[in-house]
């Protein structure tokens, strides 16, 4: 169970500033700094790019940008080419897409020693964005956001990972069977557990700080070796940006320890990992405006139709909060992962949760996993809101018991199939992000169920060498 976030008090303070193209420059005359990354992430919410000597891309990269093969965003985890994108396959030739550096994204990045590393947003060759690209789908939905209700959006990311004293090859070649976590019992808010692997915890914490991101607090939870690191709240795409680059991060600096981490949402029958995504919106003048004036403590008649439109489209976007097989086996009863389509003041058993109160006041979106890309799971909440205002929906009642008996809720959707089928046929999906993206994504899904549907698992074995 995470830890309560940080108020969102108003006005927000700045995030730490990022790394301009003139301190790289001195950084590389003075050899501080001998490579940039430049990097975007792709459908499962990895880091992709390319790693370029630092004056190449300071006098080349910098003003042209690069360029990366289509197939990035049309391929399976393993990155097999897989049939049914439209954007790339055989059939147009995998062509390639325009790499363009975000310079607001630039930073250094501590645990790789004497490397930056700059956020790419991705367009064609003739500077359209490529509408299927994690970022871009986000970036719209923000400009739509802006320029139909003069709104801006903050959210705050809570990532949950299992820490295990094996190396990630180790961990490959025993099938990921016999692992050691780092903690042997529930760890949830000790200091002894936590303590036990402060030294990751710590270089985690501090090298992420390093990267320009202002980190608050570490928490053991639940599982076994189960930990989170939260960082301060930002405006939406910085946040998702930041996200990316610590996953990929704390998978790395685990490695360089002699250890591995994991954010997949359910590992093991205990506690899976959530990612528990808040947002909040705030006017044009940087006010927060969720909160009733008068009652602090209630949602504002905007918030309202807000979280009204976010319930209306839930199951139908569950897909972007939860796209792997994996993710839908955190969904049961008394685990903190939700099983209704509900809301609740400071109530852990609802989809939809409000905290805070006053300038803090705002809502939390339980339903995310580990695996969750964070751009998508935004996106998503930003535009089922919009519907909600767009349409002037009523927010029900809250739920104020436990969510997991209440009777009469629809149900988060149970599996990948039928959230994949809820998502291609929803008319809110195809109007908020369009036939492309909608088409794109549930292709997506479409393949990660065959490669399931077509596995022979373990339990299979178990179950049916001898006694079947």
């Amino acid at each position: 169970m995470p830890a309560q976030p940080p108020a969102q008090s108003s006005p927000a303070p700045p995030p730490p500033p990022p790394l301009t193209v003139d301190a790289l420059r001195e950084l590389v005359d003075g050899g501080e700094v001998h490579t940039v990354a430049l990097a975007f992430t792709d459908m499962q919410g990895r880091l992709q790019g390319k790693r370029f000597a630092a004056r190449h891309f300071l006098d080349e990269v910098l003003a042209h940008g690069s360029e990366g093969c289509a197939y990035l965003l049309a391929v399976d985890v393993d990155l097999n080419t897989v049939d049914g994108y439209a954007m790339a396959s055989w059939e147009t030739g995998y062509g390639d897409f325009a790499l363009r550096p975000d310079l607001g994204t630039l930073r250094r990045i501590p645990w790789q020693p004497g490397t930056a590393l700059v956020t790419a947003d991705l367009a064609w060759e003739d500077g359209t964005p490529v509408a299927a690209s994690p970022r871009q789908i986000l970036r719209r939905q923000l400009d739509l956001l802006r320029d139909r209700h003069g709104l801006t959006a903050w959210a705050g990311t809570e990532l949950e990972f299992i820490v295990f004293r094996d190396t990630y090859e180790s961990a490959w070649q025993r099938g990921y069977r016999d692992l050691t976590p780092a903690n042997q019992y529930n760890a949830d808010y000790s200091l002894l557990a936590t303590g036990r692997i402060e030294p990751l915890l710590a270089r985690i914490r501090n090298e992420m700080d390093g990267a320009g991101m202002t980190v608050e607090s570490a928490k053991g939870e639940c599982n076994l070796g189960q930990h989170e690191i939260a960082f301060r709240y930002a405006d939406a795409l910085t946040t998702c940006d930041q996200h990316s680059v610590y996953k990929t991060g704390a998978k790395e600096i685990a490695a360089q320890e002699g250890m591995a981490l994991t954010f997949m949402a359910k590992y093991d029958a205990r506690e899976g990992n959530s990612c528990h995504v808040h947002l909040s919106l705030r006017d044009a003048d940087g006010r927060p405006v969720c909160a009733d004036p008068e009652r602090p403590t209630e949602p504002s008649a905007l918030m309202r139709h807000f979280m009204a439109g976010q319930l209306a489209a839930l199951r139908e976007f569950t897909l972007l909060y939860a796209p792997n097989i994996n993710s839908y086996k955190r969904y049961r009863p008394g685990s903190f992962a939700p099983t209704a389509v509900a809301w609740g003041r400071d109530n852990r058993t609802c989809a939809l949760r409000v905290v805070g109160h006053g300038p803090s006041l705002r809502a939390e979106n339980r339903v995310p996993g580990g695996d969750v890309n964070p751009y998508l799971a935004v996106a998503g909440m930003i535009a089922a809101g919009m519907h909600g205002i767009d349409q002037r929906l009523e927010l029900p009642e809250p739920c104020a018991g436990n969510a997991y008996r209440a009777e009469g809720l629809e149900h988060v959707p149970a599996t990948l199939r039928e959230a994949a089928a809820l998502w291609s046929a929803s008319e809110t999906a195809k109007a908020a992000f369009g036939e492309e993206v909608v088409q794109h994504y549930r292709t997506m899904a479409d393949v990660e169920q065959d490669a399931y549907d077509t596995a022979v698992t373990d339990w299979e074995r178990y179950r049916s060498f001898e006694r079947m």
